[in-house]
């Protein structure tokens, strides 16, 4: 039974990532509504991404950036080279691996120890530079991205190649969806946000919707962030009720049990 003393819950990330959190949490007895604020996109030309798939062997260690690069180019393989090492952020990555069939059992997985900040950064901490000097590694990522990790790993004689398997796009807003979120600028929502850049087109859809006034009561909404950066984007957008929780649907839906 939803309890109508809350306000709604609602989940920003793309379609496919958003469903199954929105499960849990309506069984939890959250009302709760899945607004993408990102599309994920096929590549429009995939010919280099499957090709490059084909020869995954050649690598010391795949890095993949985030649930979406890995779902993205497990449309094209079917097993996985064996000794070939996965590097992952976060929760989520390890949930997309294992629904692939990507277990610690079957491959060796490295991500971050420390779960409130997984990132390049922390990632980086964990690798063992000294074994890939010389190496080669791959990243898969979508179009564009951060470049912290592949400088930071050719500045150490790693050899790095990066692979975009995936675009992002800002979702267009129909006469329904402008209407809904109209009311949830003007109503009280706790507003799961995964991603900076799905953040930062929020606040300018509000703004084409409403105005600076509804930019305005947009900041005055409580945000549930899983990561330090995107934290620290909100405050730089003017945010103030933020809830950090770390990587992970369990962090995330834990922090939905109160209110700040």
């Amino acid at each position: 039974m939803t309890d109508a003393s809350l306000p709604p819950v609602v989940i920003t990330r793309p379609l496919t990532q958003a469903q199954p959190l929105a499960e849990r949490l309506r069984a939890a007895g959250r009302d709760t509504l899945v607004f993408p604020l990102l599309e994920i996109l096929p590549l429009e030309d995939e010919s280099k991404l499957i090709s490059s798939l084909a020869g995954l062997d050649a690598y010391a260690l795949v890095a993949f950036v985030s649930p979406n690069a890995i779902d993205m180019a497990f449309r094209h393989l079917t097993t996985w080279p064996e000794g070939v090492s996965i590097a992952v952020m976060g929760e989520g990555s390890r949930a997309a691996l294992e629904a692939h069939g990507i277990t610690p059992a079957t491959t060796r997985i490295i991500s971050p120890a420390n779960r409130l900040r997984t990132d390049s950064q922390t990632l980086l901490e964990t690798l063992d530079i000294d074994a890939l000097r010389g190496k080669r590694v791959l990243i898969i990522r979508g179009e564009t991205g951060r470049e912290l990790l592949a400088d930071a790993l050719r500045a150490k004689g790693v050899q790095v190649e990066q692979l975009a398997a995936y675009r992002r796009v800002a979702p267009g807003l129909d006469h329904t969806r402008r209407r809904q979120l109209s009311e949830l600028v003007h109503g009280d929502a706790e507003w799961i946000i995964t991603s900076s850049e799905a953040l930062r087109i929020l606040l300018d859809l509000v703004r084409d919707l409403e105005g600076a006034s509804g930019v305005v009561k947009m900041q005055q909404h409580r945000l549930v962030v899983p990561h330090v950066r995107i934290a620290e984007t909100a405050r730089s957008l003017g945010f103030h009720r933020i809830a950090e929780t770390g990587s992970g649907d369990d962090q995330l839906i834990a922090a939905l049990q109160f209110r700040a």
